[in-house]
């Protein structure tokens, strides 16, 4: 399974994408999306096109990108909030499903804590899928979105068997 990892931005958005062997990450591929454009709306446009692309060349099964969260400049939240909007149109109109995690989970998955530095964030990256150069900040972020939702994913499909498991050996005890 590949996964698509997202770090939207309205100057640069950066992209992951990590294949998932027997759980375990592994890298794909990853970059960073210099956004183009005069007005809003040509730079969201540039997002949405190059967001559709990288889908339609890696095809990943599901994605995954990151919450918005409040900075001290509303204005800069609004357009992260809409370059965010532009990505998961162009993942929801490939038909992906789309999870969704605020920065503090991603760094918490990432290092244990949620406070990480973009620093250590690069560090574990190149460490978990065993890379020969430090990515790119907001690539290594994506992949960090990427890895995050993997672990995740499968921390919920092994809590729902275990959960079936539990709910049919009741009913079968009840009979």
């Amino acid at each position: 399974m590949i996964i698509l990892g997202i770090d939207p931005g309205s100057r640069i958005t950066g992209y992951g994408l990590i294949q998932a062997q027997h759980n375990k990450p592994v890298y794909v591929a990853s970059g960073c999306i210099r956004v183009q454009g005069d007005t809003l709306a040509a730079r969201l446009q540039c997002v949405f096109r190059s967001v559709a692309q990288v889908i339609q060349m890696y095809q990943p099964e599901t994605a995954a990108i990151e919450k918005v969260f409040m900075a001290k400049n509303a204005d800069s939240a609004l357009k992260l909030g809409q370059a965010r909007g532009a990505a998961i149109l162009a993942m929801a109109e490939a038909g992906l499903e789309v999870g969704e995690y605020s920065a503090t989970k991603v760094k918490q998955a990432m290092t244990g804590t949620g406070a990480a530095t973009k620093a250590q964030m690069q560090h574990m990256v190149q460490a978990v899928l065993r890379l020969d150069a430090t990515p790119q900040a907001d690539a290594a972020d994506a992949l960090s979105i990427a890895i995050c939702h993997l672990h995740t994913t499968h921390s919920l499909s092994v809590l729902r068997a275990s959960s079936e498991r539990v709910s049919s050996f009741g009913r079968g005890r009840l009979r």
